[in-house]
């Protein structure tokens, strides 16, 4: 399926939408918290429900063992969204100051990630967090960059508001380069667009040159519920947030699809189909004037 990674310039909702968007799939799902920040799902929905010994930051450990110890760790480490086990976390970071160790695990887990979703069936979305930049590239520590490299899409989450559009004007060209120096390209990069402000999705597509590839709704009370700072509302899965996400969900999906039949078929050099069909034609009138 997809694996998409969600991030921003400055706190803009990533979490409440990775969580959005997990719990919309059709499709068995994961959301990892890969914050290098630290996780908020254990404290924020969970209600601290979630111990320290399960999450992210074991997964170091088992990844020093080696590739295979940290593939057969991770398992151990999911927790329940849902009651059917179709939804499930990875938890996040409890202390920034773990961030250091996690530089070594990165990149196998984006490609435990890659398995989940091309031979698991997984949607996989990945919470980076907030952006860190270090003489205009991705800081190593402070951002998971091999998980966004290995990502189908990169979506920078963006409110419709002018102070959002300008935090992210900042980290769009950076976050392109990284992203065609080392990760898919540059049109794996996209935005979610979280529809708080005034400005349309066309304006802010405009302002960042970046497609807006998909957009979920201003729904605070729902939010609230998913941050853990709010009841639930009644109906909580039919809320204009999850409806939309389910939406959204798929509207990523076809997007990740018609990416892959783009690597597999590129367009063809100019001039190169033009070409071949001038000379289909001449064969053709070459066997009609010798009855061929």
């Amino acid at each position: 399926m997809t694996v998409t990674a969600l991030v921003s310039a400055k706190s803009s909702g990533v979490t409440t939408s990775a969580l959005a968007l997990t719990l919309s799939s059709s499709r068995p799902s994961l959301l990892a918290e890969c914050d290098p920040a630290g996780g908020t799902i254990r404290a924020g929905l969970f209600q601290g429900q979630i111990s320290a010994g399960t999450g992210l930051y074991h997964l170091a450990a088992a990844a020093r063992a080696g590739e295979d110890a940290l593939a057969q760790a991770f398992a151990g480490h999911l927790v329940r969204l849902d009651e059917s086990g179709h939804r499930q976390l990875l938890p996040g970071l409890t202390d920034p100051g773990q961030a250091p160790a996690m530089g070594r695990t990165w990149p196998t887990l984006a490609q435990v990630m890659r398995v989940l979703s091309d031979e698991g069936g997984y949607d996989v979305v990945i919470d980076a967090g907030r952006l860190a930049l270090e003489s205009g590239h991705l800081h190593p520590t402070l951002t998971p960059a091999p998980l966004l490299h290995g990502a189908d899409l990169v979506l920078l989450v963006v409110r419709a508001t002018d102070q959002s559009l300008a935090l992210a004007r900042q980290v769009t060209d950076p976050l392109r380069t990284e992203l065609i120096e080392r990760g898919s390209g540059a049109d794996a990069l996209g935005i979610l667009l979280i529809e708080e402000g005034p400005r349309r999705a066309h304006e802010v597509g405009d302002a960042l040159r970046l497609s807006v590839m998909a957009a979920l709704p201003w729904d605070p009370h729902t939010a609230a519920h998913l941050a853990g700072t709010g009841r639930a509302p009644r109906a909580v899965k039919k809320s204009a947030l999850l409806r939309n996400a389910r939406s959204a969900i798929d509207q990523l999906q076809a997007a990740a699809s018609r990416r892959t039949l783009h690597r597999r078929y590129p367009p063809a050099a100019p001039g190169a189909t033009t070409a071949r069909l001038a000379g289909v034609l001449q064969r053709l009138n070459q066997e009609a004037m010798t009855g061929g």
